[in-house]
């Protein structure tokens, strides 16, 4: 079987979501209104996100299109015949009206929609199109050495064990140099990436430390302490923060899927049971954000916070713009 391909571009930066959306309530009864973080116009820019969703399907089909094309075309140069792969060239997106975790009906159904979530009970049930490598029959009549090249030339050759450590630990660097004629392709398509140049190294680690701080914002240290308190008192304790709740679930969402047996079943019965327990505490945080105001509060702790980091790193955050907006 081939070996997975790296992704033709790199996914943005997890800019740390304190809300579960981006609009904002209170108490006091203000409208509901769209605000975009401070550093969001600066991210689709790094990670060419602008536009609608039919120009950025547009977009990534036209970027697989070419990246295909010149796959084929290296592949010819190394004396391999190699078809076109477009089958694949859609990418789906979300309107998210159908994600509403501030909605008591939506949390008694899906919770933090983790085990269950809207569309999921009907997935199994929709017929799906199978998918057809237009290359698998020509690399099955080859022989092993020959698919050991072909795969080589198409990809560059097997991860090493130190590569998979790195995988592992998240320190690995993909390196379009090492990756056949598909690194070779998306390198030419999408160009370097600006933000894993070395001259916005330093830019990027701050911004990642930014976020990693996050909890202890002023505002945000103050709203996560009267959550808190809240869900204490509601028979929930032990979080300091409200991303804690949602996280303490992930945790053992993912305990139960590396315990699959060796056919790969998971325990469905904890699967169940897990579902019961997002449930209920999902519909406690969503009791303590309302009567804490705490979407509002921390978004607006947020938003101020943003504002400052990009006031002082302007510049640079300007210049990363500016590069990325020429690489597309």
């Amino acid at each position: 079987m081939p070996r997975t391909r790296r992704a033709l571009f790199t996914l943005p930066l997890a800019a740390a979501c304190l809300l579960t959306a981006c609009s904002a309530s209170s108490a006091e009864g203000r409208e509901e209104e769209e605000r975009t973080p401070p550093l969001a116009a600066y991210f689709e820019s790094f990670y060419g996100t602008e536009g609608s969703e039919a120009e950025q399907q547009a977009k990534y089909e036209e970027q697989n299109k070419r990246t295909e094309e010149l796959v084929a075309r290296c592949m010819s140069e190394q004396g391999f015949e190699y078809t076109p792969n477009t089958a694949s060239s859609s990418v789906s997106f979300s309107s998210g009206e159908e994600w509403n975790p501030d909605s008591r009906e939506w949390v008694s159904q899906y919770g933090y929609g983790m085990v269950k979530s809207p569309g999921s009970e009907n997935a199994e049930e929709a017929p799906t199109e199978e998918y057809v490598d237009p290359n698998a029959d020509l690399v099955a009549s080859l022989s092993e050495s020959e698919q050991v090249a072909y795969q080589e030339a198409l990809s560059g050759p097997a991860p090493s064990e130190e590569d998979m450590a790195a995988m592992e630990d998240g320190s690995y660097e993909w390196d379009w140099t090492k990756n056949g004629c598909y690194g070779q392709a998306q390198h030419e398509v999408a160009g370097d990436d600006p933000t894993q140049a070395d001259e916005f190294k330093g830019l990027m680690e701050e911004i990642s430390t930014f976020y990693e701080g996050q909890s202890s914002w002023p505002g945000v240290a103050e709203a996560d302490a009267a959550w808190s308190s809240c869900m204490s008192e509601a028979g929930h304790g032990g979080f300091a923060a409200q991303s804690d709740a949602q996280n303490s679930l992930n945790e053992e969402l993912n305990k139960i899927y590396e315990s699959m047996d060796p056919e790969g079943e998971v325990d469905q019965a904890a699967i169940d049971a897990l579902g019961k327990e997002e449930v209920e505490l999902a519909l406690a945080d969503l009791d303590c954000r309302e009567e804490t105001d705490y979407r509002a509060k921390a978004e607006d702790a947020a938003f101020e916070q943003e504002q400052r980091f990009v006031d002082d790193h302007k510049t640079e955050l300007d210049a990363l713009k500016a590069a990325a907006e020429q690489r597309s």
